[in-house]
């Protein structure tokens, strides 16, 4: 071992103003990260509160819009182990800098966007590449670096972050946007940019080590590993990661139940449900006001599904969240949309929507070590491809076939079917195990 990783912790800078008043410098660090991934769900959320407006004033197809947003979530995925591989080069601060740029440019062009191939491009790519940057990949990479106890709580509350953003964000842009257009909505995203921008300049940092401390929970302080001197083996690393993972079993069932995640979340009901309420006459501020209902229990499933994977089987743990999904979203077109039935859909769906995240994370850092983040990427990117799938799907089922629900019905199956997927796991393994996990 490095003789500087047997340093005792001494905090430097603001890490040791915040360790005077007994605050660890870590979750000065997951508020920051918090901050930036509640704006990111701000901004991948908004277009679907954008979609009634778009096709008014442009009168682009509700499959048209739907393309688009396809492109952002699978970007946003994809962009996931590349992004963890730029944190491990550049560090934390740089790369969220970055990301956040790019979704501000999104936001300022689509001010003057007029034709659909502007939509493509700045909803699609431009937005899909800067979110992708600052997904779960982003909270993962903080948990396992920042903290080696109450890991699953950090991971817990920092992807309930984007149930916050549902819930700050959804109701107010619905709000702005029938009031005084879509358009100064945009503005407000923008502004909340500006703020994490702002806020990651000041705070962020990318290791312990960097500020003197050893990660929450220990008392030495460990070096961070070499990162690659040179581009082309940086852009390696994630195929690298990929290409190792791919032989396990573990890492199928992980990617599998993930895309199935993202087809019953971002996807379909966080990009289509307030177009799917409006065609049973629910306006849209009342159907982003259910959006906002289902974020407060999620809010409240994530962390505490945070609580719960570091005390028990993460298998089983995704079982009943797939499970209960699953049987929410059967459940949804026999609400009548009335008030008691999507109240009822609400707390059950609530509660499962990114609680699956927590106990995913922690079955990848058992099986894959400190290639976590790069492998978590790719399995992130499952998530997102699955987002994408459904967000064009559920488009095309409503352009072709007028109707929403069969996209809610086979959406509500998949999840069934990956709560039977997610008990194939084996049990847990420490993480040298992985590399010869069987197929």
């Amino acid at each position: 071992m490095p003789t500087d990783a047997l340093a005792p912790a001494a905090p430097t800078g603001l890490a040791a103003l915040f360790a005077r008043r007994g605050v660890h410098y870590g979750w000065v660090v997951a508020a920051v990260t918090f901050l930036t991934m509640l704006v990111t769900a701000g901004a991948v959320g908004a277009p679907g509160v954008l979609i009634g407006p778009l096709q008014k004033e442009f009168g682009w197809a509700t499959s048209e819009i739907s393309s688009a947003l396809a492109i952002r979530l699978a970007l946003f995925g994809l962009m996931g182990p590349f992004a963890a591989a730029f944190m491990n080069r550049f560090g934390l601060r740089p790369v969220v800098g970055v990301a956040l740029t790019f979704i501000a440019a999104s936001v300022l062009g689509s001010f003057v966007m007029t034709q659909l191939w502007h939509l493509m491009l700045l909803w699609g790519i431009v937005l899909g590449l800067g979110t992708g940057m600052t997904a779960m990949v982003l909270g993962a990479t903080v948990a396992t670096r920042w903290f080696a106890q109450r890991r699953g709580l950090v991971v817990g509350l920092l992807t309930a972050s984007t149930a916050t953003g549902q819930l700050v964000f959804l109701p107010l842009l619905a709000e702005l946007t029938e009031r005084v257009g879509w358009r100064s909505a945009m503005v407000f995203v923008l502004a909340m940019i500006v703020i994490a921008a702002v806020a990651v300049l000041l705070l962020m940092r990318d290791r312990p080590a960097d500020v003197g401390l050893a990660p929450y929970g220990e008392t030495r302080i460990e070096p961070a590993p070499v990162a690659p001197t040179s581009l082309l083996a940086m852009l390696a690393s994630p195929l690298v990661a990929l290409r190792e993972a791919v032989r396990t079993q573990t890492f199928w069932v992980l990617f599998g139940t993930f895309f199935i995640c993202g087809a019953s979340t971002n996807g379909l009901v966080q990009t289509h449900f307030i177009a799917l309420c409006g065609d049973y006459g629910m306006a849209a501020v009342a159907a982003a006001g259910v959006l906002a209902v289902i974020g407060i229990f999620d809010f409240a499933g994530t962390v505490g599904s945070g609580w719960l994977s570091d005390r028990y089987d993460s298998r089983w743990l995704l079982f009943w969240y797939y499970g209960l999904r699953g049987l929410s979203l059967l459940y949804l077109p026999f609400t009548d949309f009335s008030f008691y039935g999507l109240s009822l859909f609400a707390v059950f769906y609530g509660l499962d929507w990114v609680a699956t995240v927590p106990p995913t994370v922690k079955i990848a850092a058992d099986r894959f070590g400190d290639k976590t983040n790069l492998v978590f990427g790719w399995i992130f990117a499952g998530h997102q491809l699955g987002a994408a799938f459904a967000a064009y799907g559920a488009g095309f089922s409503r352009t072709v076939y007028e109707s929403y629900l069969p996209a809610f019905f086979i959406a509500g199956a998949l999840c069934l079917f990956a709560a039977a997927f997610a008990i194939t796991l084996r049990g847990s393994a420490p993480p040298q195990a992985s590399a010869t996990a069987a197929a």
